[in-house]
């Protein structure tokens, strides 16, 4: 049995469906919990001039440092 819980919401799943789980700058997150973060973060980051991955990257692990942090999106 396989147990999965969001660094987010805390949430447990047992048995989880693993295409449905996300890892993303060395967190795992749910779908619900993934979906809300790219909604949030997604004017931001069509926003950026110049747009580079560099920032991406570092912009994605520090707000999701910060939702890890509050226990929410």
């Amino acid at each position: 049995m396989i147990t999965f819980t969001c660094d987010v919401c805390k949430k447990k799943l047992d048995n989880p469906d693993v295409d449905r789980l996300f890892y993303y700058a060395n967190h795992s997150i749910c779908e619900p919990c993934k979906d809300n973060f790219e909604l949030n973060v997604k004017s931001q980051i069509r926003a950026k001039e110049p747009y580079t991955t560099d920032w991406y990257e570092q912009f994605i692990g520090d707000s999701l440092d910060k939702a890890v942090q509050k226990g929410k999106i």
